[in-house]
């Protein structure tokens, strides 16, 4: 039954395609160029903007923290806003600059772009007004062009696949993701709600994506997602409640969808009988939250209490506090578990690992070649492993900790890891030898849509009181599924 359970990791959101389609459109297009250098030359013209220096000093960043959070976020906005079509509006996956020229010859452009990367960029524009960093025309322009594109893009059944090329918008994928449609659906909640004139476009696109295509009545679980071609669904269930994912099932909830009953098939802890998990979970007894039946327990580590995600790292705990405030919604079960979270991140990896810095997620190698899982293993029921620092895990700690999140962010700046569009995506540590610690080794010059994405909604909420978090709040979607959080303590 250990299938019907766990996360489907293959499925997770910013996985790429196993297997790309041919797009005979961008073959066609690739065919003008002779060399690599002239196509990036061409698609560095079709961006809206691009960065003018690699590095910036931390010397030259506000004193005062408040201005500095709000220098961060308007670096931040100024590159998301830039790496992007300017044709088709969709954003660009990644970025990655040589270390020493910014010239696009010597670049890595991903020009591709995945659902959520899609959502993240349309909550982003929402969150660029709030910040006064656009006009609401503007905003409404950007948002316009993006509706366009998507309303034209190849679907199966109403929902979108998880890859497309953002030149011509080809889909390079037949996977069609859970927690990617959860996401895409998220910010085009948000978007109804601050702009009511596009409303109906969005009503559309939201009411078109239907939720049962993912939904396993037998075990009451979701589906990590299902190829399109052949129709098979994956054989693994998003089965952990404290995920990112759960944004999705609220989503799928609301929309009425899948029933209430989903909400309580999430475990909150595995099995003891499992010994495959970091460790025997605590306290784990039935009890009845919402008139339904629920195995509850806790982790402990140090003392501290917490209900663990898969992995242990900070995307999985507090990506959905960029559209959800569980601190104020349920303070003695999501609220208090971001705490813990962000906690032990930080303590484990300063006191265990001895880092300089803190902060561990999903994020580009420090190589700047590959996207890596990282994590804090003992916050994990599997647990991934260290080994690098992302600045987006202090972004969302802003959400939930201010204080430490904002003197790691200024000690990650003092590292070499600020650019012209705010941090680079990851650091790499080194350990110096035998018993003498670890130093911050490589920065990956890498600027990735969705982390750049999650730093500044991050930032929005923090610095405008809850801005995004409010407009989903209150979609009548949410209206219907926020209730299925509150009323629970995860450690009674």
């Amino acid at each position: 039954m250990l299938r019907y359970v766990l996360a489907a990791l293959l499925a997770a959101c910013v996985c790429l395609p196993a297997q790309a389609l041919e797009t005979p459109r961008k073959t066609e297009w690739d065919r003008q160029f002779d060399t690599l250098d002239a196509r990036n030359r061409a698609l560095a013209a079709r961006a809206v903007g691009w960065p003018e220096r690699v590095n910036v000093s931390a010397e030259s960043l506000p004193a005062k923290d408040r201005a500095f959070l709000e220098r961060l976020a308007a670096d931040t906005w100024r590159g998301l806003d830039s790496l992007r079509d300017r044709e088709s509006g969709l954003p660009w996956e990644f970025l990655v600059l040589d270390p020493q020229s910014t010239a696009a010859e010597k670049a890595r452009i991903g020009d591709y772009v995945n659902v959520t990367s899609v959502g993240m960029y349309l909550i982003a524009v929402v969150g660029a007004q709030e910040m006064g960093l656009l006009s609401g025309r503007e905003a409404r322009a950007r948002i316009e062009r993006l509706l366009d594109t998507l309303e034209k893009l190849e679907n199966s059944g109403g929902l979108l696949y998880n890859w497309y090329d953002s030149t011509t918008l080809e889909r390079t994928s037949d996977f069609v993701s859970f927690v990617d449609s959860a996401w895409l659906t998220a910010a085009l909640m948000v978007v109804r709600q601050a702009y009511p004139r596009f409303s109906p476009r969005c009503d559309r696109l939201i009411q078109r994506m239907d939720y049962r295509a993912f939904y396993d009545e037998r075990v009451g679980l979701m589906h990590a997602g299902f190829d399109a071609a052949s129709g098979v669904r994956t054989p693994s269930h998003y089965g952990l409640l404290y995920a990112e994912t759960r944004v999705g099932s609220l989503i799928a909830i609301g929309k009425g969808d899948v029933p209430q009953a989903h909400w309580y098939r999430l475990a909150r802890t595995f099995s003891p009988d499992w010994s495959w998990q970091r460790q025997v979970p605590q306290g784990q007894t039935q009890r009845k939250v919402g008139g339904h039946e629920v195995r509850g327990g806790y982790y402990q580590w140090q003392g501290q209490r917490f209900v663990p995600s898969w992995g242990g790292s900070m995307f999985e705990a507090l990506m959905p506090w960029l559209v959800l405030d569980e601190g104020r919604i349920a303070p003695e079960s999501f609220g208090a578990n971001a705490r813990a979270h962000v906690d032990i991140q930080r303590r484990y990896a300063t006191e265990v690992l001895g880092y300089p810095v803190w902060g561990m997620s999903p994020s580009q190698s420090p190589d700047g070649r590959h996207y890596h899982e990282y994590g804090v293993e003992v916050l994990g029921a599997r647990g991934y492993p260290a080994g690098a620092v992302t600045p987006h895990a202090s972004g969302l700690s802003l959400m939930v900790e201010p204080a430490p999140a904002v003197a790691n962010l200024r000690r990650l700046a003092q590292l070499g890891m600020y650019g012209d569009f705010g941090f680079f995506d990851s650091l790499g540590l080194v350990a110096e030898g035998q018993g003498q610690g670890v130093r911050a080794g490589e920065a990956a010059r890498t600027y990735l849509v969705l982390d750049q994405a999650m730093m500044f909604i991050s930032l929005v909420n923090h610095l405008r009181k809850g801005a995004i978090q409010r407009h989903f709040a209150a979609d009548p979607l949410m209206r219907k599924a926020l209730p299925l959080m509150r009323g629970e303590n995860f450690f009674e």
